[in-house]
């Protein structure tokens, strides 16, 4: 590798590798601290959240929202014309919005004193950062202690490599520029079943595709068969305890052998095939061995306030590995940050990581469900209440869905809590704040709740616990 010209050797407290969700709260939190800092990005500052993830995603089911709420104007009293969907304007709405948030980004660091260095990092060594531009080293940095916030990347399949044209990822995905006719969706976790609403609700027929027994096995079951149901009356078909086989490309589509457990084998067909099976963390091509720092499965191993086996580094989000979510990288930077300032940071208990998927009805949880709970040798007191029976959600016009919440009948404590219906996501934060604080269910029924909101549900489903 060539250098380009003279490259002088910059020196820093701390080099943040990467400028998504945790990168750029630990650049921004060090800076705070009173560390000299830089940040080095090889793509757009956000990362694959903003930029490819989490942001525009969110912004392309508004707009599907917003057409399936103009489709039922009439029930609402509002006379309206036949409404259409321009996918092409709807993506550029949601690179609008991505170009808002990275340039809101790239403000507040160089406001906080980061400098932001353009390039791949690649290590020499521990404290030693070479910056790749166009093959050639066009910067070098010395840092004392290094935090890498590389991020992910989907999970590849051999036979199912992405092409970019028949079968895609949700990367391509966000950036279609007509709706496909049909589509394959391989994959029930969240990145699967928001890709599969949001196009089935743009007018693509979708069959979503997963080889565990329901979509999003993760959750507790009641929530996800409940999601599975809803998807159903809304014409997504989903195959579950299935495998995709035989995947053939041609040039109108791909064809397949699906295998499932209900169904038996049967070939099936689409348009486009997009694949959702995972992710995997960055570790490639910048060095690590280098610099001491081990990997294991794909993710860069860790202890528990994230530091590696390279004592001055530290790695948080997604090339961590655990739960692969924003917020929680975002709670990595922190810890991550405390301790390279030498303190003592509390390690992250995932069971008060909240977890959301943003399809319609939305889901969202907290902690553990039940049968996990059970599994953990806790004795457990579930109390469920639908949102049918909410008077909110009967004027919103949308009744599919339950909170369920579930309690340890020893002491009364949340142990986990679940929703599944619209507007669930924005419960989270309550009882996310309730499983911190050890709250009882008898806490939880004696709150006073707002009315009508969708809230009152949390407290019913506690007092349906208490037997009330």
């Amino acid at each position: 590798m060539q250098q380009s010209n003279e490259v002088t050797t910059a020196v820093f407290d701390l080099a943040v590798i990467g400028s998504g969700p945790g990168g750029h709260e630990a650049a921004m939190r060090a800076a705070k601290a009173g560390l000299k800092v830089c940040l080095i990005e090889k793509g757009a500052l956000g990362g694959v959240c903003v930029n490819w993830g989490c942001i525009p995603t969110k912004a392309l089911l508004r707009s599907v929202e917003v057409l399936e709420l103009c489709q039922k104007a009439g029930t609402f009293g509002v006379v309206a014309g036949i409404p259409s969907f321009d996918l092409a304007a709807a993506v550029k709405r949601s690179r609008n919005v991505v170009l808002k948030l990275s340039k809101g980004i790239s403000f507040s660091l160089g406001k906080a004193g980061v400098e932001i260095i353009q390039g791949e990092a690649v290590f020499r060594g521990p404290c030693d950062i070479d910056v790749v531009r166009d093959g050639a080293i066009a910067a070098s940095v010395r840092a004392a202690q290094t935090i890498i916030a590389s991020g992910g990347r989907s999970r590849k399949l051999p036979g199912l490599e992405p092409d970019g044209e028949r079968i895609i990822t949700s990367k391509e995905a966000l950036a279609l520029k007509e709706v496909p006719a049909s589509m394959i969706v391989l994959g029930g976790g969240a990145i699967g079943v928001e890709m599969a609403w949001f196009y089935s609700k743009a007018g693509t027929a979708v069959t979503l595709v997963e080889m565990m027994p329901r979509i999003l096995p993760l959750e507790d079951e009641d929530i996800s068969l409940a999601l599975q149901r809803s998807f159903a009356k809304a014409g997504i078909t989903a195959v579950t305890g299935a495998k995709l086989e035989n995947v053939v490309k041609n040039p109108d589509g791909v064809s397949a052998t699906l295998h499932s457990d209900g169904d038996g084998t049967r070939e099936i067909g689409a348009e486009l095939l997009l694949v959702a099976v995972g992710v995997s963390g960055n570790t490639e091509g910048f060095g690590l061995e280098q610099a001491g720092v081990e990997t294991s499965r794909g993710f860069i191993v860790t202890d528990a306030v994230c530091r590696t086996s390279a004592a001055n580094i530290f790695a948080i989000g997604d090339v961590r590995g655990g739960m692969l979510l924003a917020h929680k990288a975002s709670a990595e930077a922190a810890i991550a940050v405390k301790a390279a300032c030498g303190g003592t940071p509390e390690p992250l208990d995932e069971t008060m990581i909240p977890r959301c998927v943003y399809a319609e009805p939305s889901v969202s949880s907290i902690g553990l469900g039940e049968k996990e709970a059970e599994a953990k040798g806790y004795t457990v007191r579930t109390g469920r209440s639908l949102f049918a029976a909410s008077g909110k959600a009967n004027a919103y016009g949308s009744l599919d869905g339950l909170v369920k919440l579930v309690f340890n009948d020893g002491d009364g404590r949340l142990l986990g809590a679940h929703a599944v219906g619209h507007g669930s996501v924005e419960l989270i934060g309550e009882l996310g704040l309730a499983m911190k604080l050890g709250v009882t269910a008898e806490q939880l029924a004696s709150t006073v709740h707002a009315h009508p909101t969708l809230s009152e549900t949390v407290r019913e489903a506690a007092e349906n616990a208490l037997g009330h």
